[in-house]
């Protein structure tokens, strides 16, 4: 079965708005979903949550371009007594009621992704070719998938046969206020000092406008808190977790450094 895949203790989440009475209604009525938005703002940790809150397994799946529909499925092995079917992680999901969590699928091949499609409509089942069974979903069974629509050329979106299936919910940074208390709470620093990552972040966001692919994550900022619980200066670990990962630019690594200095007590 898959206990192992349950959560057992509550993740944190902040929510941010009426997003987790909004999925716990598509949860209900079997609607497949969407979660978009920008990298780090708290898509997984939302799922996890929900998926703790629902007492659903969770069943994570990071997708990639050599990412075959066999991974998804299952396939044929040989072992000591011969050649047995093993499911693979999606119809292990599709069988025994998981929550299947495919992040980043723009990421995986589009005949891939056709495997995905029965489990999308009314028909509610896996076929799976190889094995010529047809897997209908365990009723508490959910597809939920992932993107960063910030990161997505044309050619990696999803098509609009396969988003129409979908419900969606997008994310992005947290509020000011909330992004700090979520700094705080998942760092171990201080009020004062998640404000001030909050600010360092807000400015990198602005400098989108001015060439940064994208602006600090709130994961990014958890990141450099930690380092300061730990003990690292404030600077330094804001130069490590924020912009040495973000830019190799140098007006804009200066740029990232000013906001920084202006946040240094």
């Amino acid at each position: 079965m898959l206990a192992d895949y349950l959560i057992r203790h509550e993740p944190y989440y902040h929510p941010v708005g009426d997003e987790v009475a909004l999925f716990a209604a598509a949860c209900a009525a079997r609607l497949p979903m969407i979660l978009k938005g920008p990298t780090g703002c708290g898509k997984t940790r939302f799922l996890e949550h929900m998926a703790w809150r629902l007492r659903r397994p969770l069943v994570t799946i990071a997708c990639h371009e050599d990412m075959s529909a066999p991974d998804l499925v299952g396939r044929w092995l040989l072992d000591a007594g011969g050649t047995v079917w093993h499911d693979g992680p999606l119809t292990r999901a599709v069988r025994h009621g998981a929550l299947c969590y495919l992040d980043e699928v723009v990421e995986a091949r589009s005949d891939t992704l056709v495997a995905i499609h029965p489990l999308t409509d009314a028909r509610r089942m896996l076929p799976l070719e190889r094995s010529g069974e047809v897997v209908p979903a365990h009723p508490d069974f959910l597809l939920v998938v992932s993107y960063n629509p910030g990161y997505q050329a044309l050619q990696k979106d999803l098509k609009e046969s396969t988003k129409q299936r979908f419900g969606a919910l997008a994310f992005t940074y947290p509020e000011p206020d909330a992004e700090a208390a979520i700094v705080a709470h998942e760092s171990g620093v201080d009020e004062i000092c998640a404000r001030r990552l909050v600010r360092v972040g807000a400015a990198s966001r602005a400098l989108v406008a001015e060439g940064l692919t994208e602006g600090a994550s709130t994961r990014m900022l958890i990141h450099a808190g930690r380092l300061i619980a730990g003990g690292i200066g404030f600077a330094s670990a804001c130069a490590l977790a924020v912009a040495t990962p973000l830019t190799d630019d140098p007006a804009l690594r200066d740029a990232l450094a000013a906001a920084v200095a202006a946040q240094v007590p």
